[in-house]
């Protein structure tokens, strides 16, 4: 395994028992450690499959799959799951404390961590995702925004290598999303943690360092966000709609070339 990816996946292949067809055919790729990857593709395109056979929740029929220089098998899954944390759609679905702190401290204590070191880490975790001044507030009450960074900060505690985003900001409103996205970005640069992100918004993907494209269970294709949006009409074609910044810059100049938020500002 090359020591610049955390992850590879090698001509992978897998089908759920109810299907005739696979809904992975062959997949390979990779993912360079402690940068950002943004998976997307349309529903049904094999993107939350791809996370489902990362945790092991799913095994592959064909292939295999490294991370970390381990195989991921039913043997080493134990190992392999305490190095991702995942941050779901729906964060309501992973609360299972009475308060922010107490839901922090969850795994921790599952890992039996001694009492003192576990609330450090707890304060030190909530400190990170500004959330330290609401941690005796029932997790149930705070906004959309405030519950994703109370799942970051629950993750964070368990020092992952690997956080996987699963359409984690598709509940959020445009605000909470861009200061969401912020904040993990700010998280990976300081601690060079793997961000994978699986998502169909292609405005998510505009300051990732790769993206991953998924079509029908393939890899469509694999670069960097000037190399992707190179190819808009194809884009299209497979479903994916063109970020917003892109799609003004079409208007106002014609042409169908990559343009982030702040170049759009500047071209304005």
């Amino acid at each position: 395994m090359d020591q610049d990816n955390i992850i590879e996946f090698s001509n992978v292949s897998f089908k759920y028992q109810s299907d005739s067809a696979f809904t992975l055919n062959d997949v390979s790729f990779n993912i360079p450690r402690g940068q950002w990857t943004s998976i997307v593709g349309h529903n049904g395109s094999g993107k939350s499959t791809v996370t489902k056979l990362m945790v092991g929740i799913e095994n592959c029929d064909e292939g295999h799959i490294i991370l970390n220089n381990q195989g991921v098998t039913k043997e080493t899954i134990t190992q392999v799951r305490r190095q991702i944390g995942i941050v779901f759609q729906n964060p309501d679905n992973q609360f299972v404390g009475s308060t922010v702190k107490y839901d922090v401290a969850f795994g921790l204590e599952n890992l039996s961590i001694p009492y003192n070191e576990m609330h450090e880490k707890v304060d030190k975790v909530l400190k990170q995702v500004d959330m330290f001044d609401l941690a005796d507030y029932e997790p149930h009450s705070l906004s959309g925004g405030q519950k994703q960074r109370v799942a970051i900060a629950s993750v964070l505690a368990l020092n992952p290598s690997i956080i996987i985003l699963d359409e984690a900001t598709s509940m959020l409103d445009p605000v909470a999303k861009k200061s969401l996205l912020d904040l993990v970005r700010a998280l990976q640069r300081e601690q060079h943690i793997t961000i994978i992100s699986i998502t169909h918004d292609l405005s998510e993907t505009m300051s990732a360092d790769n993206i991953i494209v998924m079509n029908q269970g393939k890899v469509y294709k694999q670069g960097k966000p000037n190399d992707i949006y190179d190819d808009i009409v194809n884009l299209n074609k497979i479903g994916l709609e063109l970020p917003f910044s892109m799609k003004m810059n079409q208007l106002l100049t014609g042409k169908s070339t990559f343009v982030t938020y702040e170049g759009l500002v500047d071209l304005l």
